[in-house]
């Protein structure tokens, strides 16, 4: 899939050719230095802690957040190593709003792995990721700048608002796009603001290149959850270990059954409110889904949205002269249409 068409020509081709591998390597040795704090302080006395936080932390994931953040602050040029506590802050954060996820969603599969609920049980999993979030705070307030302090408690706050509402627009079928995108831009993408914007606070950059770098995380972490959620009816899923539909079989109201609604005849309707709204679901259904999200080209569109966010994303960083910095960050907005997971 293309991104921007006003992309530069050698910035298509390294983005193409690299993907999400060049900013990996662009911070590994940063990157090394975040896992030892990360492993560091997800000990506990308490051995459920470290053993449970354990299974979800170790279990990988790219650490895109992270990775946002030790790469922004070198496209801003930072020398020293406040970039790393706050780094593992952002992953603790990302890792205990999973951890409740998964409990609230009551999903069993996450990465092709059984979930920490799934293991444990619920309510260990909900005081790991308390554990998780008090982590997170005890590493924020040792940078001692009260503007990061800032910048990541709102987040926190924006995220648990982010998830509440959403658990208020599930299986309701008025739910539009703009209550879907608000959803969105505070559940999963306002952390990925913040980790972008961080690299610009911690190298004393200008509120210019602060809200540059916020925007275009803000804009990256919405086309990534687009892609997550289409992803949610991708045979792929199957093929990698996860279960495909459970979006579906929650109710939640996700683009692409919005616009599939938003298209949908009489009949069809019935059948969507059926299926969201009353969750009245047989073993048949999921496929009825998936012939009506084809059928109206909702997945489809899903995606043309989330590319116009990819756009959106590229050209907040017109304000940064050309590097390897900046085009890997490019290569991320990329991986977050490319990817199969």
């Amino acid at each position: 899939m293309a991104i921007a068409a006003d992309v530069k020509a050698d910035q298509k081709e390294a983005v193409s050719q690299n993907g999400m591998e060049v900013l990996m390597d662009l911070v590994s040795d940063d990157l090394k230095a975040v896992n030892v704090l990360i492993m560091k302080h997800m000990q506990s006395n308490v051995v459920l802690i470290p053993q449970l936080a354990g299974h979800l932390i170790a279990a990988g994931g790219k650490r895109l957040r992270p990775l946002l953040t030790l790469a922004s602050s070198r496209l801003c040029g930072y020398q020293g190593d406040r970039h790393f506590g706050l780094a593992a802050c952002i992953e603790f954060i990302h890792t205990a709003t999973l951890l409740h996820d998964d409990v609230v969603d009551e999903s069993d599969l996450r990465r092709g792995r059984d979930t920490a609920n799934a293991i444990f049980g619920n309510k260990p999993s909900v005081l790991v990721g308390d554990f998780l979030f008090s982590r997170a705070f005890q590493l924020m307030s040792r940078d001692s700048s009260l503007e990061v302090i800032r910048i990541l408690s709102d987040a926190s706050a924006i995220i648990a608002e982010g998830e509440v509402q959403q658990l208020m627009t599930s299986n309701d079928l008025e739910t539009d796009r703009d209550a879907y995108l608000e959803v969105i831009s505070g559940k999963t993408a306002i952390l990925f603001a913040a980790s972008c914007r961080l690299g610009a606070v911690v190298a004393e950059r200008p509120k210019e290149e602060e809200e540059a770098l916020e925007n275009y995380g803000q804009f990256l972490g919405i086309a990534f959850q687009l892609v997550d959620d289409i992803l949610d009816y991708s045979a792929k899923q199957a093929a990698l270990g996860k279960t495909v539909g459970d979006d579906f079989r929650e109710g939640k109201m996700t683009l692409p059954i919005i616009l599939a609604f938003e298209r949908a005849s009489d009949e069809e309707k019935i059948f969507w409110t059926r299926v969201i709204e009353k969750l009245d679901q047989t073993d048949d259904d999921l496929d009825t889904a998936l012939d009506l999200l084809t059928k109206h080209n909702a997945l489809e569109d899903s995606m043309a949205t989330a590319r116009e966010y990819v756009q959106k994303a590229i050209a907040a960083l017109d304000i940064f002269p050309d590097s390897v910095e900046k085009r890997a960050l490019i290569g991320a907005v990329e991986f977050s249409i490319e990817r199969e997971f």
